[in-house]
């Protein structure tokens, strides 16, 4: 009986490895999806409907955005995915999971495709023995988790949530690397909005498992100069060179919008964001895989995100969080009012005496220079943790050119009003960095325009190298030849050191030693190190040779 209810599972499968497997890309959908409040059937309708849409059809993989299906009071058990349930077969009549559960996993079975979903999951504290810290009175924990069901309906991965941003929900007593592999040849990670922040297990799941793919949903309250949705979903997949699926809610009068497609160094297949009410549609593209000709792919790029047409999004359409950029060593651009001449500055700025940024920039007046109101411009260095409060924090050293409404830094990162237009483009923007070796870093181009969307990697140059001294990293960011820009919001380079722990020169230097860095700002350290350490392996070489000597005696 078992091996009869197998049968169509596995021919399935198999005929759709025989003309996906070997494909050079798969078809991916990301939906941006505003959420109901009131109504959590209307939510689960529209996903069953998406799922089964005309706009669908083609897609092999469908993501959908954090916390826009359920809430606590409908927190539903789900399966470990060892199990391999099809909670549409094994509990029809919703008696052990949530109804809108069942039916997620069914119309995931209907439309035979792989569908990711986030939702609030409950789970009984005694399940977790291992976990030592206290259970709530009801003796339940929830989790933000993103599940994913494959073709049959078959819960075959699960994601709990580990870095929250505010929400009330359990965290795991054990950080959880999750994964799923398809059956069109890829394997995928996963994780949930402000996770990507973090090195686990974002960063994780690169540097020891080798993932190349990862569908990501978020609920993301963007953030100027560098934390807006588009902006830093395409930093990360650029930085890290591999293919992002960004599904993301879609609320703008909240500040919540963004989704995209991106494949790493190529840049951006599609992306969107939302102003006004937001929307409810699904993004699909064309994904190529990471194979070694992914190089010749470019053709399956849009176009979209790098529209110059693409309107401004006005700051009484959109509520923007601000960075804590008064903390920031800053000075203004000189950008005279009304500026009628061409203009360059190079010009290094220090936050403290271990961190400076070197900053290039030229640029042209605009023919109409008719308004009373302009963009105004800061060079900054910053060299410290992020100032959030409530949440985990991060360690960054930052490099950035950010626009303003004013000449003080109180006018900084914030949305350029409607009247305020630019009187200058930059024909020229260059940052040159030294950054120090850290155990776990990650430096990302980052960029925004005032269509909130960023510059592509066409437009851009990116570098990163070892100096001679080979715990130092010199990064080199600059507008592309040709490219002049007048829109722009931020032109940074990113350095996220995540927990700064085993940074090169910080700590004691017992501290650095212990990390494993010698001492090679000393004349001839190295040499002797390595000296030292030839002598040392010099002695029981020695030893060796004589006793085999002695042997053959």
């Amino acid at each position: 009986m078992a091996f009869v209810c197998l049968l169509p599972q596995m021919s399935h499968q198999a005929a759709f490895m025989e003309t996906d497997y070997d494909s050079d890309y798969y078809t991916a959908g990301v939906v941006e999806f505003r959420p109901s409040v009131l109504s959590q059937k209307d939510n689960v309708d529209s996903y069953v409907e998406i799922i089964g849409s005309a706009d669908a059809s083609e897609a092999e993989i469908i993501v959908f955005p954090e916390a826009t299906l359920n809430g606590q009071s409908t927190a539903t058990f789900v399966p470990h995915p060892e199990e391999l349930i099809v909670p549409c077969l094994t509990d029809p009549n919703a008696t052990y999971y949530e109804e809108f559960f069942v039916t997620l996993s069914c119309a995931a079975r209907n439309a035979s495709k792989y569908v990711v979903v986030n939702l609030s999951e409950k789970q009984l504290c005694t399940d977790t023995p291992e976990d030592p810290r206290p259970c709530s009175s009801t003796g339940v924990n929830q989790f933000n988790t993103n599940v994913v069901f494959d073709r049959e309906g078959v819960v075959i991965s699960r994601y709990r949530k580990i870095h929250l941003y505010g929400e009330p929900r359990n965290s795991t007593y054990l950080p959880e690397l999750s994964t799923f592999t398809t059956d069109f040849g890829v394997t995928f990670g996963h994780f949930i909005c402000f996770d990507i922040l973090f090195f686990d297990p974002a960063q994780q799941l690169i540097l020891e498992q080798g993932i190349t793919d990862f569908v990501f949903p978020t609920m993301w309250f963007s953030q100027l100069p560098y934390l807006t949705a588009v902006q830093y979903q395409q930093g990360w997949a650029y930085a890290q060179n591999v293919n992002l699926l960004a599904a993301g809610a879609s609320n703008p009068l909240i500040g919540s919008s963004g989704s995209g497609i991106y494949h790493g160094r190529e840049g951006t297949i599609t992306s969107v964001m939302n102003t006004g009410i937001g929307e409810r549609h699904i993004y699909v593209a064309k994904v190529p895989k990471f194979k070694e000709t992914r190089k010749t792919r470019k053709s399956l790029r849009s176009r979209r995100s790098v529209d110059p047409e693409a309107p401004r999004v006005l700051s009484s359409e959109f509520r923007m969080k601000q960075d804590y950029i008064q903390n920031y060593k800053s000075e203004m651009l000189p950008i005279d009012e009304n500026q009628r001449d061409s203009g360059n500055l190079t010009q290094d700025i220090c936050y403290d005496d271990t961190f400076c940024c070197h900053f290039e920039v030229a640029w042209q007046p605009l023919d109409d220079q008719s308004n009373s109101s302009y963009y105004y411009y800061r060079l900054g260095a910053y060299n410290g943790w992020r100032n959030e409060q409530n949440v985990d924090a991060n360690y960054i050293r930052n490099c950035a050119i950010f626009s303003c409404t004013g000449p003080d830094i109180e006018d900084c990162a914030k949305l350029i009003t409607d009247n305020a237009q630019p009187q200058v483009t930059f024909t020229r923007l260059a940052i040159d960095v030294t950054y120090p070796e850290s155990k776990e870093y990650l430096f990302l181009p980052n960029t925004v325009l005032d269509n909130l969307l960023p510059l592509e990697p066409a437009q851009f140059e990116w570098s990163q190298s070892s100096t001679s001294n080979r715990y130092q990293h010199q990064v080199h960011f600059a507008l592309a030849e040709n490219v002049e820009v007048s829109n722009l919001l931020t032109f940074a380079v990113y350095g996220n050191y995540y927990n700064e722990v085993c940074t090169y020169k910080v700590g004691t230097p017992e501290d650095n030693l212990q990390c494993g860095y010698a001492d090679e700002d000393n004349e001839g350290g190295t040499a002797a190190h390595m000296q030292s350490f030839g002598a040392w392996l010099i002695m029981p070489l020695a030893v060796i040779l004589g006793s085999i000597r002695f042997k053959s005696l």
